[in-house]
């Protein structure tokens, strides 16, 4: 039987969160891009803080609400992929790097923010301020999320991206070419991978074996030295 009041209560303490986490990602390489030349997002109203402007229906908002209503070991998202042409960044290859890099270090900025606001806020009671600490906690926690994923070194995520402009020219070819089976690899190993395991009994899930062990030291030493530091 669904526990509605579960769901309910994962879905007030997510949406804020998601609604802040990803739309500002996005808007992040948009910036970035446009200080190196690239107006495109600029002109089609993508350099905005406006969710409405950025959420993907898919990624934004079911993808992450089957995740949390599954009970995934970790929550991930993505919002409709800002339009870059990068021939008209000024030093394509170094600049192609820097707005890739733009979405996560965005994140990681949200989750020092969020950090620094879970730990003035202090201990819950009841009520709201329960609710506000955990919305708090997962915002932190979200944004570590979304930058560790995206900087993995596969396309689209913005770690391929970075990996393209580092590569060799040749090379960097070959693995752009990559990036049409991008998001069909990462919701294999998210999803297909862990429900083939659990009919056979073993755990599979090698994007959680990866991500979730950086994701906690990372909020840890983060909490730890904001906590040293107020």
């Amino acid at each position: 039987m669904i526990d509605i009041d579960r769901i309910l209560l994962q879905v007030s303490v997510w949406i804020i969160p998601l609604l802040i986490a990803i739309p500002l990602h996005e808007a992040a390489h948009a910036w970035v891009a446009n200080k190196f030349g690239d107006d495109t997002a600029l002109r089609v109203g993508r350099m905005s803080l406006n969710p409405l402007k950025h959420i993907d229906p898919l990624g934004t908002l079911i993808m992450p609400g089957l995740l949390i209503l599954f009970g995934a070991p970790f929550i991930f998202g993505y919002a409709k992929p800002v339009p870059i042409n990068f021939a008209k960044l000024k030093k394509p290859k170094i600049h192609l790097m820097l707005v890739a890099l733009a979405g996560p270090v965005a994140n990681f900025l949200l989750a020092i923010l969020g950090a620094i606001f879970l730990l003035i806020i202090g201990e819950p009671s009841s009520g709201f301020s329960e609710w506000l600490v955990i919305t708090s906690y997962i915002f932190v926690h979200l944004n570590i999320i979304l930058g560790v994923f995206n900087l993995l070194p596969v396309l689209p995520l913005d770690g391929g991206r970075i990996l393209v402009g580092l590569l060799p020219s040749k090379i960097s070819i070959l693995y752009s070419a990559t990036e049409r089976y991008g998001l069909l690899l990462l919701l294999g190993l998210i999803f297909v991978l862990p429900i083939i395991g659990n009919q056979v009994g073993i755990t599979l899930s090698p994007i959680t074996w990866i991500v979730i062990p950086i994701v906690n030291w990372l909020e840890s030493s983060l909490i730890y030295l904001i906590g040293l530091l107020f």
